[in-house]
């Protein structure tokens, strides 16, 4: 179920402190795992050990197994991979986009240039903090620490739809949709190249060994976790084509990678390409066209659309669909406006 979920990682390697315990000297000897068990608010025996086994407790600097017996005046630290504040979760009174919302579950039109959750380097302003500030109590993901509500995700200049849980019954059941690909979702994005026909990309999606932002599509099952995109054109703008996109999987950057992959980047996605005019003549006054369709649209162009699911309590098949946001029916009006001039010509 978490591997459907997919939260990208900061790439560092640095390892951060959580929480330090120095044993008392009058401390009988005791298993770690339990003596964890009741310094550690909230978590359970199983999680601990889990920590243990990742080699994130450490006792005095050296890493232990969960059998250890903790002694007086042992110094006792739980390390890892980001920082304390990334678990924790500050109100903010920000604007959302509710599409609807009931007593389980509400779905939000994400804005492009929000951040799904905090994390490394993005602690403020995120849907999270939205979340927590209009809605109390809402459910977490094993494993999914400071991500209430949340079953999936979409990047942060990715616009659209996302369902948010608000109870344990909604995330349960619809983390289970997730993870057995009955979720329905349609994405649109603007890709370079004329695609001439519809078709499937496939793969194995891990990040690149040259740059850890950037997911790769590998044929090795060994480098990356399966992963399935349908694609269909909608229509053919010359030099840019505008697709939708129907996910099997969930993984991170997947359509973004996937269309890499097959020549057809994302427009304006810097990360992968698709800033740089890929296709088209080399007159100034196309590339003076290109530019200002990037100013239109800062960011890669890709909307989720769509959204299906079928209602945890009401077992109700559910869709939603949304517009397309200015900034991306802007440039895709320029591109439709170009092309009959062109035609004219």
């Amino acid at each position: 179920m978490i591997e459907e979920f997919d939260i990208e990682d900061s790439g560092e390697q640095d390892l951060f402190e959580h929480l330090r315990v120095v044993v008392d000297k009058g401390q009988a000897l005791l298993r770690i795992d339990k003596f964890l068990m009741h310094r550690i608010e909230n978590a359970s025996r199983n999680r601990i050990q889990n920590a243990i086994e990742a080699e994130s407790v450490l006792v005095n600097q050296k890493a232990v197994k969960s059998s250890y017996k903790v002694k007086p005046f042992d110094v006792i630290t739980v390390v890892l991979p980001h920082p304390p504040r990334d678990t924790e979760i500050y109100p903010e009174n920000i604007p959302l986009k509710l599409m609807y919302e009931d007593d389980d579950l509400l779905v939000v039109n994400k804005v492009a240039g929000m951040v799904v959750h905090p994390g490394y380097n993005n602690y403020t302003g995120t849907l999270v903090n939205a979340l927590v500030y209009h809605f109390n109590q809402l459910p977490q993901l094993p494993g999914n620490d400071g991500r209430p509500g949340l079953v999936h995700r979409i990047d942060k200049d990715t616009s659209g739809l996302l369902v948010v849980a608000k109870n344990e019954w909604a995330i349960t059941h619809l983390a289970k949709q997730f993870y057995d690909h009955s979720i329905h979702r349609k994405y649109w994005a603007l890709v370079w190249g004329d695609v001439v026909e519809d078709g499937t990309v496939t793969g194995y999606i891990g990040r690149s060994l040259k740059d850890r932002r950037v997911m790769t599509v590998y044929e090795n099952e060994e480098k990356g976790k399966w992963s399935v995109t349908h694609y269909k054109v909608l229509e053919r703008l010359g030099y840019v084509s505008l697709i939708e996109c129907q996910l099997e999987t969930g993984r991170t950057h997947q359509i973004r990678a996937h269309m890499q992959s097959i020549g057809h980047p994302l427009f304006n996605d810097a990360l992968y390409g698709g800033d740089k005019i890929l296709k088209g003549t080399v007159f100034s006054k196309y590339r003076q066209f290109v530019d200002n369709c990037f100013a239109l649209l800062p960011r890669q162009a890709l909307h989720a659309k769509s959204l299906g699911f079928i209602h945890p309590r009401t077992k109700a098949f559910m869709s939603f669909e949304t517009e397309l946001p200015d900034d991306f029916k802007a440039c895709l009006e320029k591109w439709q406006t170009y092309v009959q001039y062109e035609r004219k010509d």
